[in-house]
Formats: C-alpha cells, sequence, structure tokens
C-alpha cells in the first residue's frame, strides 16, 4: 500500500494557512496564496527552480500581486516567519493513525510516494510521529523524479518487491496520485476529502481513509486500466 503525504494523512492545507495568516494576519489572502503556490510549486516539480529558491520567489511574487515589491532579502526573511508557523501546526488528519494501524495490523507493507525535497517531508513525517510508520520512502528529492511520472511509482513498488499489479496508491490530487498510479499499473484511489469536481469512475474515489480498508477488503477494479493506457 503506498499513500501520498499532504492533505492524505498530513492537514498540509490547515497548516499552510495557519502559517499565512500569522504572515499577513488574515485569511483572506488565502487564494491568490493557493494560487501563486500552485505556480511556483509546479516549477519545482519540474526542476525549474530548487525548493529555497522556489520558496522565496512565492513570497515574491505573492506581496507583489497586492503592488509590494521586496527584495530577496525580505522574502527569505518573511518566508522563515511563515515556514514557522507552518510547521508548528502540522498535524494529522484524524483518520490517518487508525487507518495506518489497520493496515499494518494486516500485514500489509507501506511506502510513501510523495513530491517534496528530502529533508524537509522527511523532518515533516517524523513531526507527526510517522517516522517509524513506513516500510518504504519514495521522495522524488530522492529519486530524481516525481508524481504523476510512472516511473516513481515503478521505484515504489520495487522498493516494495511488489509487482504494480499487487500495490494500491492512494492520495488527494486525482491526476497526479489516482490516474498516476493508474497509468503505472497500480491500484488508484483518490481521496476526494471536499468531494470536489470532476467526479470520475477511472478510479475508485473515497471521502476518508476511514472508507479504505473496506476498499481495499473488497474488489477493487482490475488493473491497469485500460483507458488509462496510451
Amino acid at each position: 500500500m503506498c499513500l501520498d503525504v499532504d492533505d492524505t494523512l498530513l492537514d498540509g492545507q490547515r497548516a499552510s494557512r495557519q502559517g499565512l495568516r500569522e504572515l499577513v494576519g488574515t485569511d483572506r489572502a488565502w487564494p491568490v496564496w493557493e494560487r501563486t503556490t500552485d505556480d511556483y510549486y509546479a516549477r519545482f516539480v519540474n526542476d525549474e527552480l530548487d525548493f529555497d529558491t522556489m520558496c522565496v520567489q512565492r513570497t515574491k511574487a505573492f506581496f507583489a500581486a497586492f503592488g509590494e515589491r521586496i527584495d530577496d532579502i525580505e522574502a527569505a526573511r518573511r518566508e522563515n516567519i511563515r515556514m514557522a508557523a507552518m510547521q508548528r501546526a502540522w498535524s494529522l488528519f484524524d483518520d490517518a493513525r487508525p487507518c495506518l494501524d489497520w493496515m499494518r495490523d494486516s500485514g500489509l507493507r507501506l511506502a510513501v510516494i510523495t513530491n517534496a525535497p528530502s529533508v524537509y517531508q522527511r523532518k515533516k513525517i517524523a513531526a507527526v510521529g510517522l517516522a517509524d510508520a513506513f516500510d518504504v520512502l519514495v521522495i522524488s528529492g530522492e529519486v530524481g523524479v516525481a508524481k504523476p511520472d510512472p516511473q516513481i511509482f515503478e521505484a515504489a513498488c520495487e522498493a516494495l518487491g511488489l509487482r504494480p499489479g499487487e500495490v494500491a496508491h492512494v492520495g488527494d490530487r486525482l491526476d497526479t496520485d489516482a490516474l498516476g498510479a493508474a497509468r503505472a499499473g497500480l491500484h488508484g484511489i483518490w481521496l476526494n476529502r471536499d468531494h470536489r469536481a470532476p467526479a470520475t469512475t477511472e478510479v475508485p474515489t473515497i471521502a476518508s481513509l476511514h472508507e479504505l480498508p473496506e476498499l481495499l477488503v473488497g474488489d477493487l477494479p482490475a488493473v491497469p486500466v485500460p483507458e488509462l493506457i496510451p
């Protein structure tokens, strides 16, 4: 069993909102921060920017959207404030630990597949008490490829000693996690906590990790999913 981390096990959005709130004193700027983060994080994932540069450039772009021009030094200072507040707010979703415990008690081998820099993500996993929860950690910053590239899913299966068709992956992003896993021959599962559109019948969908055990002991669709394979 493979799992994403942010907004799957860890409530990353809540922590990120808390960090921004401490920096600017309001929630009203959240949509701008979210759009800016989507843009700049994609550049990090695509190796256009390293993580530290991405953080500084994102902060500069965010404040520029409100007409304030700041230099790299000031952007780094503000980012450090935001990052520290966010890290203090890191916490698991209520359904994460019970689900992980059930899977471990059921004898499943567990892996993380996450798009992030190595040191940062390992620190996060340890901070929420999951340092010993997984057999394998597959982090894009370590393996050199990122979801939805099939190679990162294949790397996880190889590390688990299993074939893709014997492995399921669950995450909160439909294309990056669920469909990406399905295209790599795994059982992709979409964790749609917020009931976001579009609904899909291409992969199984759950609204909570509390629903995952029932899905796993039931009949998952055969893989690979024919309509997803080029």
